[in-house]
């Protein structure tokens, strides 16, 4: 029995217009859309598959009066930009060369030929926009059923053409494997491990925190430390770290976030986690954040004067990484000082130091009792600058 994928997203009108465009039997759904659609999930992207050339799309895309952009055309790609939401289109290809870095591709026509140079079994399904019907060369379908993430072919072959399939791996075991996991790819991958360090930091870094933003990372990512792989790319990590985070995340109903559980997985040391941060090509509020959560020394005693003294954001961070309660900061709003220096100086004290002095002794109190009103800090002030005075 042939089975044909169903959903929703297929019925899109635009859709039916791109694939009239491009014409029947020239083009078909591949990769994610498929095996989401398959396994229930939401489908974020739709990518397709086509015979034809990239000017022949373009020209075609043209004609049907539908805008596009050459955003990878070197490799054959170029997307549709639709009003339901843009559509990446790929000319079929084989590979020419690979250095486990960048391969050089050749166009081709052949269907399977271009399923072949696919990573995992999962992500070489296709299907038949008008028809929806199923096509699965390498048992994709029944290791969807499995939850088996699996290279296509010979895992270590895979590998050496694209070094960074090794993490591309470990990011769909934890999304979609099972355990015990599939015992040729951990041992190709661990055998194979070395080979990341000829990929850029930035490739290793992104991928890495698409792994880490999985809503529970922490069982794969010490696998990958047992198998090795998490000591080339991360030797500074601690897995039992992360694992203690997505539990504190998850018991107090906080969202998955990649900054913060690179951070647990990380000694409480500013300088390297900014080292870090450097070396995943992290931007700079991210290396902030990161070297904000190191600089962690124990579970604060206030987490509402945390939060005012180092942001809400950061104040979570360091809150949940050391298995803290972060009740108090739910629905309250960091306040402000209601006190300016202007005040101070109006009220006798000389422009400069002591005025910066008063405000800071005036602050720390008022973050002592708790952020009370205006009128309990214009009396906090009358007591510090009666103290002064004394």
């Amino acid at each position: 029995m042939v089975e044909r994928l169903e959903a929703p997203w297929m019925q899109r009108e635009d859709l039916a217009g791109l694939v009239a465009a491009l014409g029947p039997g020239k083009a078909r759904h591949v990769g994610g859309s498929v095996r989401d659609t398959l396994l229930g999930l939401p489908v974020k992207d739709i990518d397709m598959a086509t015979v034809l050339r990239p000017e022949a799309v373009i020209e075609r895309l043209k004609a049907a009066g539908i805008r596009s952009v050459p955003t990878g055309i070197e490799h054959g790609t170029v997307t549709a930009v639709l009003p339901g939401g843009p559509v990446e289109i790929t000319t079929l290809r084989h590979d020419v060369s690979t250095d486990g870095r960048r391969a050089t591709v050749a166009f081709a026509d052949d269907w399977r030929e271009d399923a072949a140079r696919r990573d995992f079994t999962i992500n070489a399904l296709y299907a038949d926009p008008l028809t929806g019907e199923i096509f699965d060369w390498f048992g994709g379908r029944d290791d969807l059923d499995a939850r088996r993430v699996r290279f296509i072919g010979d895992a270590r072959q895979r590998i050496r053409e694209d070094h960074l399939r090794i993490l591309r791996y470990f990011r769909f075991q934890a999304r979609f494997g099972s355990v015990p996991a599939d015992g040729e790819a951990e041992s190709a991958c661990a055998e194979l491990a070395a080979t990341l360090k000829g990929l850029s930091r930035e490739r290793v870094g992104m991928e890495t925190m698409n792994l880490l933003g999985l809503p529970d990372p922490g069982p794969t990512v010490m696998r990958m430390a047992q198998l090795g792989v998490l000591a080339v790319i991360l030797p500074e990590a601690d897995p039992e770290g992360l694992t203690a985070l997505v539990t504190a995340e998850t018991s107090q109903r906080h969202q998955a976030d990649a900054i913060r559980r690179l951070a647990a997985l990380l000694p409480a040391q500013p300088a390297l986690a900014e080292h870090v941060a450097s070396r995943f090509r992290l931007s700079a509020a991210q290396k902030k954040r990161l070297a904000t959560a190191a600089a962690r020394d124990g579970a604060p005693a206030d987490p509402r004067a945390l939060a005012y003294r180092i942001g809400r954001e950061p104040a979570l961070d360091r809150l949940l990484i050391e298995g803290a309660d972060t009740s108090p900061l739910n629905g309250w709003d960091v306040p402000r000082l209601p006190l300016k220096g202007g005040e101070i100086v109006a009220r006798g004290v000389g422009a400069g130091p002591e005025v910066a002095r008063v405000l800071r002794t005036v602050e720390d109190a008022w973050i002592a009792e708790g952020f009370p009103g205006a009128a309990r800090v214009d009396a906090l002030l009358d007591e510090v600058l009666s103290e002064g005075s004394a």
